[in-house]
């Protein structure tokens, strides 16, 4: 995404969750009756302590660099939860403190052995870039997280947008894969210097077509960390999960068998 991109994502960004917002939301007076919905600019603008002139030109994709005070001034503003403020960050070019050095990421043995014991559920631990860094043997029998090939090859994003027995277990593959984008795209805004990021999005969007279409077009921030997860297995069949993910010094995600799907077959199949 380049400069002029971004400043356009900005502006659509901010136009969504000012629209997104009542006067009721952020403690103004509903006053008469509005012809749209949403708060107006100048109220914005007035509750981050700005000009209007210098948000509409943000909301224009104007070249005006917001400075990191202005920045925390409008996740303020609008309400921003922390996956919304990343983005925000990413969208302005501004990085985010990390929470990790960049060193090589590995979880310890007991940490593993939690992981193992939490089968029959899949459960897996991803560094900042999405790289898996642990997991245990049933989440290895449902994504065969250990069964890849370089580049990139413990990269979860990559297998989702490249590997194609990833991309047939999931029926609702291009709604899965905007979320993804979504999800990743605040994951990136935490490191905007790292240089490893950067080489694995140029590496997706030169193989994979859906992924290039995606980074450029998708900037919904991400919804609920839970859900629901439906994966085709080659020799489980159809297999239902509730998901949890878990955003702490590592991404953490949990799987469990859908309480109206839980079969002894299947659970003993994954152990």
């Amino acid at each position: 995404m380049n400069d002029s991109e971004r400043r356009s994502a900005l502006g659509d960004f901010l136009r969504k969750r000012r629209s997104s917002l009542s006067p009721e939301d952020v403690g103004l007076p509903t006053g008469p009756r509005r012809r749209t919905a949403g708060l107006r600019r100048e109220e914005v603008a007035q509750l981050s302590n700005i000009g209007t002139s210098w948000y509409m030109w943000l909301e224009q994709g104007r070249d005006v660099r917001p400075s990191v005070q202005v920045l925390e001034s409008l996740a303020g503003a609008l309400k921003l939860n922390p996956n919304e403020r990343r983005h925000l960050f990413f969208l302005a070019g501004e990085s985010l403190p990390p929470y990790l050095s960049p060193h090589k990421e590995s979880m310890g043995s007991a940490f593993q052995r939690m992981l193992d014991d939490l089968t029959p559920n899949p459960v897996y631990i991803l560094g900042r870039r999405w790289d898996f860094v642990a997991w245990n043997n049933a989440a290895n029998e449902v994504f065969s997280i250990s069964s890849a090939s370089p580049p990139h090859e413990f990269n979860l994003i990559w297998r989702f947008f490249t590997d194609p027995v990833w991309k047939g277990r999931f029926k609702d593959f291009d709604q899965k894969a905007t979320g993804m984008i979504a999800e990743f795209h605040t994951a990136s805004a935490r490191y905007v210097e790292d240089s490893s990021f950067a080489e694995l999005i140029e590496d997706l969007k030169r193989v994979s077509p859906e992924f290039d279409r995606l980074w450029l077009q998708q900037h919904e921030t991400p919804g609920s960390l839970e859900g629901f997860k439906e994966v085709e297995h080659a020799y489980m069949g159809h297999l239902e999960f509730d998901h949890i993910t878990d955003i702490v010094r590592y991404v953490i995600k949990f799987l469990s068998l859908s309480r109206n799907r839980k079969r002894a077959a299947t659970a003993a199949q994954i152990n």
